[in-house]
């Protein structure tokens, strides 16, 4: 009996745009995440109010997830494809309701 097995391809950077994502996004143990740092070396403020406010990094993260949904979306055949797409929806969707209920004040 023959296994098939997926290909990798374009839909494949799909899983990997989602993990860089993640790694710019969120920070692990008590170290600021990567995109923090970057932001900072470019001498911009990950934060609106100081350590308090909107955290743009997590707008920025959307750089990442936007393209890794579009790609998974398009090379659906593609290994990590499916995987990429699912988990780059779920986090942009969480991001967009943070996001209202942020400026909404809640």
């Amino acid at each position: 009996m023959k296994k098939d097995y997926k290909k990798i391809g374009l839909g494949s950077i799909s899983l990997l745009l989602f993990i860089i994502g993640i790694l710019f996004s969120i920070s692990f143990g008590n170290r600021e995440s990567y995109g923090d740092g970057l932001l900072r070396f470019l001498g911009l403020n990950p934060w609106s109010n100081g350590d308090n406010g909107l955290h743009y990094t997590i707008f920025y993260s959307l750089i990442f997830y936007i393209p890794a949904l579009i790609l998974g979306y398009k090379f659906k055949n593609d290994f990590g494809a499916k995987l990429g797409k699912n988990l780059s929806l779920s986090l942009i969707i969480l991001i967009l309701i943070l996001a209202l209920l942020f400026f909404i004040g809640v």
